[in-house]
């Protein structure tokens, strides 16, 4: 597996597949051919489907254009066999003639692939030797280690300050949403509901309030990486308001330390990372389980190390997390990361703390391991027609 760097991406919401990945597809691409005339950009399958939605073309015109004109094609029923997130990049001369031509995939948290070749533009080393949570709980178990000491052996020393790094824009993330009103960008004109469900939190008794206030971390995060402000990818911009709301209320609630709660962003790192090698995080690719889902089980995981959980406890929390979101659609409205893509990083911040209270009663043993409800997820989301995953076609999307 790679570095919890490749991970936790920070840069503009509001999608890291959508937005992210063809921004940084456009810069390399500008780097190789500062002497154009012209580009012409085609997005394929999902990106063409809500690429609007998600400013894809904004993206990559602002890279390109200072360098050229630019021309996008948009083929939403146009699947490359790799990726559903296919780019192709052309390069012409004053003439008209083509210079050079890429096909490059975006294929979730911002990562880029160019399919079936080498990757040699994008290959960055491995750094950690095992790859599925039983290997890794083991490790932990003979060793009589937590799940964060795994990642401080495999990651470089300076782990810690870029996971500082994370944590500071992550909380600015949510103070920013909590301060902000108003309706969000695109054609839905939906209202920022963060700072009223802090308001009203206020009201109710301690039990409800902290729901209430969970609710109202989830969605500044979520609301600020819709308006395009600047988020973290955990994993992925679309599910980027679950850890932070989860890690934000236990640090105000709680008084953990920046140190403890950076442990916590580890683990929930290294949970992330797993999905990621043996599955998808991508909701093109595997629907919003491999979004929010995946969410829910790092936060899961991170609080219930918090909360001093064991090895098997905090795999079983993170187990919870991710099995009660199998099946999972993503259907966004108008190719909008608003709905219901908002309401369910909120949701999903709950489930994560009636996760790790539901295994802190249990001794951690279980039937069903992380691993293997891994495994389902993505067979399950590959099962799922294209309608349901990121083309605005199916489900809710259909509705308007």
């Amino acid at each position: 597996m790679k570095s919890l760097r490749e991970l936790y991406k920070i840069g503009k919401g509001p999608s890291s597949s959508h937005t992210m990945g063809p921004h940084k597809a456009a810069k390399i691409y500008a780097s190789k051919h500062p002497e154009a005339a012209a580009f012409e950009v085609t997005l394929y399958g999902s990106l063409a489907a809500t690429g609007k939605g998600h400013m894809t073309d904004v993206a990559i015109q602002e890279v390109l254009e200072k360098i050229a004109p630019v021309t996008i094609l948009w083929k939403p029923q146009i699947f490359l066999p790799f990726h559903p997130n296919g780019m192709e990049f052309k390069a012409f001369d004053v003439v008209g003639n083509e210079i050079d031509k890429w096909t490059v995939y975006s294929i979730g948290g911002g990562a880029l692939s160019e399919g079936d070749v080498s990757d040699s533009v994008f290959d960055t080393r491995e750094v950690y030797d095992l790859n599925t949570m039983t290997e890794i709980m083991h490790w932990c178990e003979k060793n009589g280690r937590s799940y964060w000491e795994y990642v401080q052996k495999c990651e470089d020393e300076d782990i810690w300050d870029y996971l500082m790094e994370v944590w500071k824009v992550m909380q600015t993330e949510i103070e920013n949403g909590l301060d902000h009103e108003g309706v969000l960008p695109g054609p839905l004109n939906l209202p920022r509901k963060a700072a009223t469900y802090y308001v009203k939190a206020s009201g109710y008794k301690q039990s409800l309030q902290t729901r209430a206030l969970v609710y109202a971390y989830a969605l500044a995060a979520s609301e600020e990486n819709a308006a395009g402000g600047i988020t973290v990818t955990a994993p992925t911009c679309g599910a980027s308001g679950v850890v932070p709301a989860v890690l934000y209320h236990l640090s105000k609630g709680h008084s953990f330390s920046d140190m403890r709660i950076l442990h916590a962003l580890a683990t929930a790192g290294l949970i992330g990372n797993i999905v990621k090698q043996n599955a998808s995080i991508s909701g093109a690719d595997v629907g919003c389980q491999g979004e929010v889902g995946v969410a829910c089980a790092m936060a899961s995981a991170a609080a219930c190390q918090l909360f001093g959980g064991s090895p098997a406890q905090i795999e079983y929390a993170a187990e919870m997390g991710l099995e009660h979101h199998l099946g999972m659609t993503c259907d966004p409205v108008c190719g909008l990361v608003q709905i219901p893509c908002i309401e369910r990083n909120a949701f999903a911040a709950t489930r994560a703390l009636d996760s790790n209270l539901y295994s802190a009663f249990s001794d951690g043993k279980h039937r069903v391991s992380f691993d293997r409800v891994v495994k389902v997820m993505k067979q399950t989301g590959h099962d799922l027609p294209s309608l349901y995953k990121e083309t605005s076609e199916g489900g809710l999307a259909s509705e308007f």
